[in-house]
Order: C-alpha cells, then sequence, then structure tokens
C-alpha cells in the first residue's frame, strides 16, 4: 500500500499547507507565523498517539469493553544538536469506564507491539515508553 502527500509552501515564513487524498494540515516551523499549524515534530508526536489510540480503542471495543472516554497525551524528547532527532516517546493513556486493567494492558500491548504503524516505525531508534490511568 502506498500512500502520497503533498506539501506547498506558502510564500512567507515556514509555513507549509499539506495535503493528502483524506483531508489537510497547516504546518508551521516556528509557530510564530499568523495561522500557523504544527510543527513536523508535533505532527509526528500527533500521529503516534492517534495511530495507537485508535487501535486501542478497537481492540477494547472488540474485547467488549465499556470504554467512555479517552485521552491520549504524547511527550517527546529531543536531542539538543541538529538534527534534534526525538530520543524518547512517552505515551500516557487515560481512559474512563468500568474497565478490565488486564484487558487494558493488552490492548495497549497489541497496539504497541503489533498494530501501531507508527509505533513500529520508530521503534529501535526511539526509547518508546507508556503508561496508563484508568478512571471509573
Amino acid at each position: 500500500m502506498d500512500l502520497t502527500t503533498e506539501l506547498t509552501w506558502k510564500g512567507e515564513g515556514l509555513l507549509l499547507d499539506g495535503e493528502s487524498a483524506r483531508g489537510r494540515v497547516r504546518l508551521s516551523g516556528t509557530g510564530d507565523e499568523p495561522g500557523a499549524g504544527p510543527s513536523p515534530s508535533e505532527l509526528l508526536l500527533l500521529a503516534v498517539g492517534g495511530c495507537t489510540a485508535m487501535d486501542v480503542v478497537s481492540i477494547l471495543r472488540k474485547m467488549r469493553q465499556p470504554l467512555e472516554g479517552l485521552e491520549v497525551e504524547v511527550r517527546g524528547t529531543k536531542a539538543d544538536e541538529h538534527p534534534r532527532r526525538f530520543l524518547a516517546i512517552e505515551v500516557l493513556y487515560r481512559l474512563r469506564g468500568d474497565l478490565s486493567e488486564d484487558r487494558v494492558r493488552r490492548a495497549i500491548e497489541l497496539s504497541e507491539t503489533r498494530y501501531c504503524a507508527m509505533e513500529a516505525t520508530l521503534r529501535g531508534r526511539v526509547e518508546l515508553s507508556s503508561r496508563y490511568v484508568i478512571e471509573k
């Protein structure tokens, strides 16, 4: 399966408009530009969080768990020197509902080790870690 995206410089600052078959996003280098969007680094963190969140929701539904809410916070630590790549990424899952802790743990494990393409792409190059909190 091949995916294609396109980016167009807006002619000012570091603003780019990105487009894929499914939608559009504005990217920014500094965040100072009017109408600035996330930086490429922030998009990577959003991609990791979105990928694993979708997996966890899908897996918990298949496990017939009464998931009432999910928030995912993704924090990245970058190198000080260029190319300032991510050295570590931590994912915090906040789940709501009368959920089995064993099933939540298993859903996250399956996402992180088997299904999430973003984590699979980064694994071995970036230290990946996660934790979760279940609120009833």
